[in-house]
């Protein structure tokens, strides 16, 4: 018997298999441990979810972000995607998604989603990454009303243009999803390409108190959830006017003081 062909055709897929689910076992039963209390953990992803969105929006080298934001009709915020590397890297985090109401401009409620990925290489080190995507067409929002969604397969995904000097008018609007991230750790920057985005059905149970699917929430509006204000209202601020934005920003400065967290360039705009 050839073992050296057996291994390479026989095992290959199933070895791969294995390692990639080996993989995701240890890493997210190390970094994301379940909650105990989904509605708690559903709160404060809300609450984290709030914080990044107002960070980004104040930060000098988002200004694209901001420019896009006004023109998104969907927005996922994922407050800290953490990756682990080991020969097998894997990245995994919480958000919420919020979807623009065509008719009023306000935005919904907030639904509960995974963002996940895994990835084969030497790899080393480990990285802790505020991520944000935005859906800029209603395809890009649709892709997200199904139980799970593979970007750059499902729905066309880009990164957004992020700098000082970066331009919205430079954004691949041709893809369905524009992504942005602000990172730390031993790595350059977030692939986000083959990455699945996954409801999760318990937190948006936990959140309202009953079953409800993406669509109730976030298209049809039968869900609700008063402790959801703040943060649907700091995403209404991205076309309010330059005074109330400002505000946002002072706050979310004191804030950043306040806990201890290492501050982004503050961008004031219309100063």
């Amino acid at each position: 018997m050839n073992i050296r062909k057996l291994s390479r055709r026989g095992f290959r897929v199933p070895v791969y298999a294995l390692a990639v689910s080996l993989s995701l076992a240890l890493f997210f039963s190390g970094a994301m441990p379940v909650a105990a209390d989904e509605k708690l953990e559903a709160t404060q992803l809300v609450e984290k979810a709030q914080m990044t969105l107002q960070s980004f929006m104040c930060d000098g080298n988002m200004g694209a972000f901001r420019d896009l934001l006004k023109k998104a009709e969907g927005v996922l915020i994922v407050p800290n995607l953490i990756k682990g590397a080991w020969i097998i890297g894997a990245s995994g985090g919480s958000g919420v998604l919020l979807v623009k109401d065509k008719m009023t401009g306000g935005w919904s409620e907030p639904a509960f989603y995974t963002l996940g990925s895994v990835s084969l290489g030497l790899q080393i080190g480990g990285q802790s990454s505020e991520v944000i995507l935005l859906a800029m067409s209603n395809r890009g929002v649709t892709s997200f009303l199904s139980n799970s969604l593979k970007l750059g397969a499902d729905v066309g995904a880009a990164a957004g243009p992020v700098g000082l000097g970066a331009s919205a008018a430079t954004a691949n609007l041709s893809a369905g999803i524009l992504s942005f991230a602000r990172s730390k750790g031993l790595y350059g920057g977030v692939s986000l390409d083959g990455a699945v985005v996954a409801t999760r059905e318990g937190l948006n149970a936990a959140y309202y108190g009953k079953k409800v699917s993406p669509a109730d929430i976030l298209i049809r509006h039968e869900a609700r959830n008063p402790q959801s204000r703040e943060l649907t209202q700091t995403a209404s601020r991205s076309i309010a006017k330059d005074a109330e934005t400002l505000l946002g920003c002072v706050r979310e400065g004191k804030l950043r003081e306040r806990y201890g967290a290492v501050s982004p360039a503050l961008h004031f705009p219309g100063i």
